[in-house]
C-alpha cells in the first residue's frame, strides 16, 4: 500500500521528499507530509494521471539540453500516452535514469561531443558513456536539463549527471536506454537525478515541483 493511500485523505494529497547525495555519510534525507511547510521556491508542471498505471507519477518533458544545446530527438518522444504506458515518469524507487531509445541515443551523443574523452568511452556495468576524468578538464561534464510544460526548467548539475568509480579516475554519464521489455516507451527519472532536490507531488492539485535543496 502506497504512502498516499495510508495519508491522502488527512494530508489532501500532497506529500514531497528529498533525497540525499549518495556519496552523503548519513544518507538520510528528509519526508514532508501536506502543504504546511512546503518551500515556496517550488516549480511546478502538470501531473498526468494514466488510468492503466494511476500509481505513476507522469509529467510531461517537453525537450533535454546539454549545457546551451538543445537535444534533437525525434517528433513525439516524448508524447503522453495512457494507452501504451508512453511518457515521462518521476519515480524515486528507480536509481538509474532510463530514457526510450531514440531520446537516450541523441542525448549520449550530444553528451560525448561535449565531454570530448580524449581516450575515447568505455562501459561499466548498465552504463555505456564512462571516460577517464584526467583526462577531462575539471573531471566534469556539462549539465542536463529536463524542460517541462509550465516552463519548468530541472537542470542537473554534475552530482546528478555522473556516478564515479570508487577504484579508478573513470566517471560514467547515470543515465541509460529504457530495457526492451513493456517498459520500452517509458522515460524514468530516478532517484540519482532527484537528490539534492525537493520534489512535491501535489495530487489534489493535480501538480509536480521540483526546487533545489541541500538534501544531506
Amino acid at each position: 500500500m502506497s504512502l498516499l493511500s495510508q495519508t491522502g485523505s488527512r494530508y489532501n494529497g500532497v506529500f514531497s521528499y528529498c533525497l540525499p547525495s549518495y556519496r552523503s555519510y548519513y544518507f538520510s534525507g528528509s519526508l514532508r507530509l501536506g502543504a504546511a511547510g512546503q518551500p515556496r521556491n517550488v516549480r511546478y508542471t502538470p501531473l498526468l494521471t494514466n488510468p492503466h498505471r494511476p500509481s505513476l507519477y507522469y509529467v510531461n518533458v517537453t525537450g533535454l539540453s546539454v549545457g546551451r544545446t538543445w537535444v534533437k530527438v525525434p517528433a513525439g518522444s516524448f508524447a503522453f500516452d495512457p494507452a501504451t504506458g508512453a511518457g515521462t515518469v518521476i519515480d524515486s524507487g528507480t536509481v538509474i535514469t532510463r530514457w526510450t531509445a531514440p531520446v537516450y541515443a541523441a542525448l549520449r551523443e550530444e553528451f560525448r561531443r561535449q565531454v570530448a574523452a580524449p581516450s575515447g568511452y568505455t562501459s561499466l556495468g548498465a552504463f555505456d558513456t564512462c571516460f577517464n576524468t584526467d583526462e577531462v578538464a575539471a573531471g566534469g561534464a556539462p549539465p542536463v536539463t529536463l524542460h517541462m510544460d509550465g516552463g519548468v526548467d530541472l537542470t542537473l548539475p554534475m552530482e546528478n549527471t555522473l556516478i564515479h568509480s570508487s577504484a579508478t579516475p573513470l566517471a560514467c554519464l547515470a543515465m541509460a536506454e529504457a530495457p526492451q521489455n513493456v517498459n520500452a516507451v517509458v522515460n524514468v527519472v530516478a532517484n540519482l537525478q532527484q537528490q539534492n532536490v525537493r520534489v512535491v507531488v501535489d495530487v489534489a492539485g493535480s501538480r509536480v515541483g521540483f526546487a533545489r535543496e541541500p538534501c544531506n
